[in-house]
C-alpha cells in the first residue's frame, strides 16, 4: 500500500511537469514568429545585373535585395542595427552562397570557374547607381556606407562584384543566372556590355534557363522555330481558328493554300509589330484580341452557312492572319530580346515554327474529322454541330474582349506630321497587298475540288467524271454525297 507522502509527492511531480510544459509551450509560441520572421521568403525580388567581359576577365556586378539571403547571420549592434563596420564577412558569404553558387556563365559553351568576389556593398534601396555600369562599378569599389548610419538588415541591398576569368573578351558568352530561389517571384534585369559598346538589355521572370547573350544566327533560329511550334499548340484562340478551317476541308492538299495565305498575313504584321510600325495605343491589343474572337466567330458561322470555296476562303483567311499576327507579336514582344543582333532572322523562324505547328494540327485533325463524319454523323450536321460549337466559344470570349475593349477611353491621334507619315506607309502595305492578291486569284484561280469543275455547275460535269467517283459526288467542302 503506497503512502499518502508518496501519493502528494507523484501529485506534486506531476503538476510541475505540466507547469513546465505549459511554459514550454508558451515560449515555443514566442519564439515561432520571430524564427519564421527570420527565414520568410520575399514575395518580390528584383535583381540588377551587368555583365561585361574585358580582356581576360569578365566582370559581373548584381544588385540583391538583402532580404532574399535567408540562414545568414549578418552582425547587429544595439536595437537591431545592422553593424557596418563588421558585415564585409557575411555580406561575402550570402553572395557566395546565395549568387556565386546558383549562376553559371559560359564562354563558348564551356562554363567558366567559380569567380573570385572583388567587393562587396550594403547599399541603400534609393541609391541610384545601377542606372549604368560605370556608376555601378565605382559605387561598389567605392566607400563603403559609415558605420553612424542605423539601418535594420532587411532595409538594405546587397552590390557584389564577381571575377571570372576568360580567354577572350571576343568569345560568345552564355548565362543561367539561377536565382529564382531568393523569392517567390524574381525578376532579374540584365544588361551585357559586350566590347563593341551596343549594350543589350534583358529581363525574365524565375529562372528562363541558359541565356545566350550573343547569340549565332542559328542559335536564333532554332530557338525561335521552337518557340513557334509551341506558341500555336498553346494558342486556344488560333487552335480554334485553325480548326474551323479544317472542318470544311478535310484535305491537307486542299488546305495548303488556305493555312499558306494565313501564314504569309500574319507574318507581314508580325514582322511590323517587331519594326515598331504597329500603333503603341493601350487599346489596341484588347482590340486585336476582340478581333481575333471575332474571326472564330466568322468562320464559324461561314461553317454553317455552307457554300464556301478556296478562292473566297484563302483571300478571307488572308485578311484574317493580319489580325492574328498582331496577336502573335504580343506573346513574341517580350522573347525578342533573346534574339541577338538577329532580329530578323528570328521573326522568320518564329513564323517556320508556327507553320511546323499548323501542319501536326493538320495531320491529326483531318483523319480525326473523316471518322466522326464516317461514323458518328453526316457531314453536313457535324460541320453544323462542330462550327456552332465553336461559335459559342468564340461568342463569349468576343463578349469579355470586347468588355475589356470599352474600358478604355479611345481618343483619336493627333494629325502630327509623324502619325501622317505612318498612315501611308501602312496605306501604301495595304495597297501592294491587295494588289498581290488580286494579281493571285486572277493569275492562280483556284476552284474546289482542286483541277475539277465546281459542283456549282452542273452541267460541267461529265459522265466519267460521275462514275469515276464509285462512292459519290465530292462536295465543296470535301465530303461525300
Amino acid at each position: 500500500m503506497k503512502s499518502p507522502a508518496f501519493n502528494f509527492s507523484s501529485a506534486a511531480c506531476s503538476k510541475g511537469a505540466r507547469h513546465l510544459w505549459i511554459v514550454i509551450f508558451i515560449a515555443a509560441l514566442v519564439a515561432l514568429p520571430h524564427a519564421l520572421l527570420a527565414h520568410d521568403i520575399p514575395n518580390d525580388v528584383t535583381v540588377q545585373a551587368f555583365v561585361k567581359p574585358e580582356g581576360q576577365k569578365l566582370h559581373l556586378l548584381l544588385r540583391v535585395p538583402l532580404n532574399a539571403m535567408r540562414d545568414t547571420e549578418f552582425p547587429e549592434r544595439g536595437t537591431g542595427y545592422l553593424d557596418l563596420a563588421r558585415v564585409d564577412a557575411s555580406l561575402r558569404e550570402a553572395a557566395m552562397v546565395w549568387i556565386a553558387d546558383a549562376v553559371e556563365i559560359y564562354e563558348n559553351e564551356a562554363r567558366l570557374p567559380n569567380p573570385q568576389i572583388l567587393d562587396v556593398r550594403a547599399s541603400f534601396p534609393s541609391d541610384k547607381s545601377f542606372a549604368s555600369y560605370d556608376a555601378a562599378y565605382t559605387h561598389v569599389t567605392g566607400p563603403s556606407l559609415s558605420n553612424d548610419v542605423q539601418v535594420y538588415w532587411n532595409q538594405v541591398m546587397l552590390d557584389v562584384l564577381f571575377e571570372y576569368p576568360i580567354h577572350s573578351d571576343l568569345s560568345r558568352f552564355s548565362i543561367h543566372p539561377g536565382l529564382a530561389r531568393l523569392g517567390l517571384q524574381v525578376i532579374t534585369a540584365l544588361r551585357f556590355l559586350p566590347p563593341d559598346g551596343a549594350v543589350r538589355a534583358f529581363e525574365f521572370v524565375g529562372d528562363p534557363g541558359l541565356v545566350r547573350l550573343d547569340p549565332q544566327w542559328y542559335q536564333a533560329a532554332l530557338n525561335f522555330v521552337k518557340l513557334g511550334f509551341f506558341h500555336i499548340l498553346d494558342g486556344t484562340d488560333h487552335l480554334l481558328f485553325l480548326f474551323c478551317l479544317v472542318i470544311p476541308f478535310r484535305s491537307l492538299r486542299k488546305l495548303i493554300p488556305v493555312v499558306t495565305s494565313f501564314t504569309v498575313a500574319h507574318s507581314i504584321t508580325l514582322i511590323a509589330s517587331a519594326y515598331n510600325l504597329a500603333p503603341d495605343f493601350l487599346w489596341f491589343p484588347p482590340l486585336i484580341e476582340t478581333l481575333i474572337a471575332m474571326s472564330i466567330v466568322y468562320m464559324a458561322l461561314e461553317n454553317i452557312v455552307g457554300g464556301i470555296g478556296v478562292q473566297r476562303r484563302w483571300m478571307i483567311t488572308f485578311g484574317f492572319g493580319l489580325v492574328h499576327g498582331f496577336g502573335f507579336s504580343f506573346a513574341l514582344r517580350q522573347t525578342l530580346q533573346f534574339a541577338g543582333s538577329h532580329l530578323l532572322t528570328s521573326l522568320l523562324s518564329f513564323n517556320i515554327g508556327v507553320e511546323l505547328g499548323q501542319l501536326l494540327v493538320l495531320v491529326l485533325l483531318i483523319p480525326l474529322l473523316h471518322v466522326f463524319f464516317r461514323y458518328a454523323v453526316a457531314e453536313r450536321m457535324g460541320t453544323i454541330i462542330l462550327s456552332a460549337l465553336v461559335a459559342h466559344t468564340g461568342w463569349h470570349w468576343m463578349l469579355d474582349r470586347g468588355a475589356r475593349l470599352a474600358q478604355f477611353r479611345f481618343v483619336w491621334p493627333a494629325l502630327t506630321a509623324a502619325m501622317l507619315a505612318s498612315a501611308m506607309h501602312w496605306l501604301m502595305a495595304m495597297l501592294i497587298v491587295a494588289a498581290l492578291m488580286w494579281y493571285v486569284a486572277k493569275r492562280w484561280p483556284l476552284k474546289f475540288p482542286l483541277g475539277q469543275a465546281s459542283s456549282r455547275d452542273p452541267l460541267k460535269i461529265s459522265t466519267a467524271q460521275v462514275h469515276s467517283v464509285p462512292q459519290g459526288l465530292e462536295t465543296e467542302t470535301g465530303g461525300e454525297i
